[in-house]
């Protein structure tokens, strides 16, 4: 049987003087949850994820961009991206997203 866990995420924020601060807070075969603390001015360049993807911006304020869509993001704002979505981002301020990754549904 499964254990439950529990984490303050505010506690477990960690913002570097430049760049990220990433941690898996759990894993599993088909899906993973990973809390991201970037820096002010922090960009992740273009890229895809093989799995669906939720972030939930927990801290902070940034632009996310979705497939051309420019997101404002700030606390408490939710996006959701297929499988192979382009997708970008910058911080404007230190900002905490909280993203979980699931293997993509193929029938749906």
């Amino acid at each position: 049987m499964k254990k439950g866990l529990f984490k303050d995420l505010e506690d477990e924020m960690q913002f570097p003087e430049k760049g990220i601060f990433s941690k898996v807070l759990v894993k599993a075969d088909n899906y993973d949850y990973t809390l991201m603390c970037l820096s002010a001015g922090t960009e992740i360049d273009e890229h895809t994820s093989s799995k669906d993807g939720v972030v939930v911006v927990l801290k902070g304020k940034g632009r996310f961009n979705l497939e051309g869509e420019k997101i404002e993001m700030k606390q408490g704002v939710f996006i959701s991206m297929p499988a192979n979505s382009l997708h970008s981002l910058k911080a404007k301020e230190n900002t905490a997203i909280l993203i979980c990754l699931a293997e993509s549904d193929k029938d749906v």
